[in-house]
């Protein structure tokens, strides 16, 4: 068995003891049961024990970026600790990133120390971001979402530990926020779910924490399916391939294009696993539960990382990115894309090609996919009307563009997948790099409709306090809600649902 083999071994081994200890710890170290300081010391040590087990010594980065950042937040005070956080944990994360793949283990993809540093970066730099924006900035100056995650005091050290290293989510996160954490390791999470439903602090009926045990089980299952196609499909259909010298000389261009196609979407099943499974052990302990969609059911959605099926049947770019990697999108948007006081989408890709490491494959992806996102801005701005008034034109528009989106993301991701320069170069070059020829001309020739910074883009992957903008939002926001944030209508639901109870 080989290093890498041996990683993702141990990767698996710990995510699953963590689901089996986020049963223990829902059944046993309950909110009702115990108090919030030994739940934070419990799933720090666990953490901690696990990132020991799975990657030896180099777990001591994910104490060290953590103090470091915490003692930078004392001393540097709430005005400008949210620019020193940023550019230092992102700068430890790029020193490790750029040590362990040109000094170690070059081409080592999967499950190296630096992937929970990526996780803990993103809170160490969301968390300075609410710092800022609850105890700095005035409250006009904020963004519903803004207002909505404002973080009004400084954490312990222990909080701050245990939202940066806890178990549920230290191996392959995801991100959450920092008072959606809180609120769970509090216990108030329920109880302010419910309160706000009929508008009382005071809880007349029996109060119960809603079961994840259902949305555990179908988690599981999929991880279970996911992990059977990368086991056996993906390696019959490797990424590589597609610039194999017989391959390109061979082969007709309609095979070359469905083999680009499949290829591409046999990779993605390893990330279904992953995120998946984590998401399954977040909801073990108890957290991610968003609400009670309009027929009851308990949604345990709140920090889901993707959506498959809206994934594999995306029909643009954008409807793809919005359900891919959730939570990293969001961190993306709300340090950065709503921020910045120009080219917000240039430097959110650039900012998530740094994020994600040093290989210069991710750059040449990145830089790709602001082509795309752009050309596909553009035409979809200028010409989705036409099709959109007949059922039978929009079906057939619906179709094409699913074709080419799924050929765009194919086509953009393949250096994030090979990695290295050359062979990236390789496969644009086969292809005369059509796409960004294509995209420039698409650029060039239809006008960018100019909108309000953030407003139209923000409004996708924001949380929002207000009924008006709850309507606005598409599906992309219903991961990020907090549970302290949800919609008029969602509540009145809730009331519905309690008052036929105590009837």
């Amino acid at each position: 068995m080989t290093d890498s083999e041996l990683l993702k071994v141990n990767f698996v081994v710990c995510q699953l003891f963590a689901l089996l200890a986020a049963i223990w710890f829902r059944t046993y170290l309950h909110s009702s049961k115990t108090s919030s300081f030994i739940r934070h010391v419990v799933v720090t040590l666990l953490g901690l024990y696990l990132a020991f087990f799975c990657f030896g010594w180099y777990a001591l980065h994910f104490v060290i970026q953590s103090g470091i950042s915490y003692f930078i937040m004392i001393i540097i005070g709430v005005e400008n600790m949210h620019k020193y956080c940023f550019v230092f944990a992102l700068g430890y994360l790029t020193v490790c990133q750029i040590t362990r793949v040109y000094i170690f283990d070059y081409g080592q993809y999967s499950a190296d120390f630096s992937g929970p540093m990526m996780i803990i970066t993103q809170k160490i730099t969301s968390l300075a971001f609410e710092i800022h924006d609850g105890m700095f900035r005035k409250e006009e100056e904020l963004t519903p979402s803004q207002r909505c995650l404002a973080v009004r005091r400084m954490p312990s050290l222990l909080e701050y530990l245990s939202y940066n290293c806890n178990f549920m989510g230290i191996l392959a996160g995801p991100l959450c926020s920092y008072k959606d954490y809180i609120t769970f390791i509090e216990g108030r999470s329920y109880q302010l779910q419910h309160s706000e439903a009929n508008g009382k602090e005071d809880i007349k009926y029996e109060q119960m924490d809603p079961s994840p045990n259902i949305a555990v089980i179908q988690k599981l299952l999929v991880c279970g399916l996911s992990l059977l196609i990368h086991l056996t499909v993906t390696k019959t259909l490797p990424v590589e391939y597609n610039i194999d010298d017989n391959f390109r000389a061979t082969a007709s261009w309609p095979i070359r294009i469905l083999y680009l196609y499949v290829s591409l979407m046999a990779a993605r099943p390893k990330y279904y696993f992953a995120w998946t499974l984590a998401d399954a052990i977040n909801n073990a302990a108890g957290f991610g539960f968003r609400g009670y969609d309009k027929n009851g059911a308990a949604c345990w959605d709140l920090i889901s990382n993707l959506r498959i099926q809206q994934i594999e049947f995306a029909t643009s770019f954008k409807m793809f990115l919005d359900n891919w990697n959730i939570q990293t999108a969001l961190w993306l948007k709300r340090v950065c894309y709503e921020r910045v006081t120009f080219s917000p989408t240039v430097q959110t890709f650039i900012l998530s090609a740094v994020w994600h490491g040093v290989y210069p494959g991710y750059y040449l992806s990145f830089l790709t996919g602001v082509l795309v996102t752009l050309a596909a801005r553009a035409m979809r701005n200028n010409i989705r009307h036409f099709f959109v008034d007949f059922s039978l034109v929009k079906l057939f528009y619906d179709i094409i563009t699913w074709m080419t989106t799924q050929l765009a993301i194919s086509y953009t991701v393949v250096p994030f997948v090979l990695l290295s320069v050359k062979p990236s170069f390789t496969f644009y070059s086969c292809w005369y790099f059509c796409l960004h020829i294509v995209c420039i001309l698409v650029l060039l020739l239809f006008p960018m409709k100019r909108t309000q910074k953030g407003r139209k883009e923000q409004e996708s992957v924001q949380p929002s306090c207000s009924k008006k903008l709850k309507q606005e939002e598409n599906a992309f926001q219903q991961n990020s809600y907090s549970t302290t944030t949800n919609s008029f209508n969602q509540k009145q639901e809730v009331t519905r649902r309690y008052s036929s109870q105590k009837q």
